[in-house]
């Protein structure tokens, strides 16, 4: 029998480490068929985990509010999650958990009857921007397609309730942008596919609280900003607000902080990544190095 191929990444399903190629989900799974799924993602960074701790916590969390069970535990899951990787042989990775509803019987509408169904995969890192959008600056289109509410679905449990970020992420790149940004019902800029954002305004942050996924790349901006000495501000994100700040970024697993410079047709301030951004990215990436957020993976 021949060793399985893993150098493209890892996958674990239905109790066994399969090559990323060859992993799958039943059609009939209502994670495939009703988007009916939580998730995290966590990142493997020069040979170890970065912030894996808050990574489960959030992903047991998102779990608990959609009323699904991974069937394992916390120490379960991070193994499973570490040896993806370890399988893989990735210095650089982007690593999934899922748990999806599955399946009620046949016939079942009942989604209490369904067997929750645990997933995970590991890849070689996702950047969200590539290196020439990281260098000039994010252009970024904020849609008309409202977000969907918070009181509907929970955007701080992380989900694949994506049509409204898809349908205005098309609308942007239709349009000549790199990425959206969407707005809430009370149109106050909330997030993008997959982002937080950032304003810099009077040398203070500025980034929205309600509606937004809680993002670990967030938090993590947050705290590096306030180790510089920044003050940052969690409230609403007015439109007008952002067009006029002095900086602008976005926050994400896939990329870390990226600078924007372009919102709509509106350069922000001289259009060049600011200072507090590019300070605040390379903090970022040097902690990525600290014991207290470090998780080695044992190739």
């Amino acid at each position: 029998m021949s060793t399985p191929d893993f150098s493209s990444g890892c996958a674990y399903q239905r109790g066994q480490f399969v090559p990323i190629s060859e992993a799958s989900i039943p059609m009939t799974d209502w994670g495939f068929l009703r988007s009916d799924a939580a998730y995290d993602v966590v990142t493997v960074w020069e040979g170890s985990f970065f912030r894996l701790d808050a990574h489960l916590d959030r992903f047991f969390a998102s779990c608990g509010r959609f009323r699904l069970d991974p069937g394992r535990s916390r120490a379960e899951v991070a193994h499973v999650l570490t040896e993806c990787v370890r399988r893989s042989g990735l210095r650089h990775s982007y690593v999934e958990m899922i748990v999806t509803r599955g399946q009620p019987p046949w016939g079942s509408r009942d989604p209490r009857q369904a067997v929750n169904q645990f997933y995970a995969f590991a890849v070689p890192f996702v950047w969200i921007a590539n290196e020439q959008q990281r260098e000039r600056g994010l252009h970024v289109i904020v849609s008309e397609v409202q977000r969907i509410p918070p009181a509907s679905v929970d955007p701080t449990a992380k989900n694949y309730h994506w049509n409204d970020l898809t349908m205005g992420l098309l609308g942007a790149l239709d349009a000549g942008a790199d990425s959206v940004l969407l707005r809430d019902a009370r149109d106050n800029v909330v997030e993008g596919p997959g982002f937080n954002v950032f304003a810099v305004i009077d040398g203070t942050l500025v980034t929205p609280r309600e509606g937004v996924l809680h993002g670990i790349t967030r938090r993590t901006a947050i705290e590096v900003a306030r180790s510089h000495g920044h003050a940052v501000k969690e409230r609403e994100l007015p439109l007008a607000e952002l067009l006029a700040a002095d900086e602008a970024f976005i926050t994400s697993s896939g990329g870390g902080l990226m600078p924007v410079t372009r919102v709509n047709e509106s350069t922000i301030a001289d259009g060049k990544p600011g200072r507090i951004t590019r300070q605040l990215a390379q903090t970022y990436w040097a902690w990525h190095q600290l014991p207290q957020f470090s998780t080695p993976v044992p190739y």
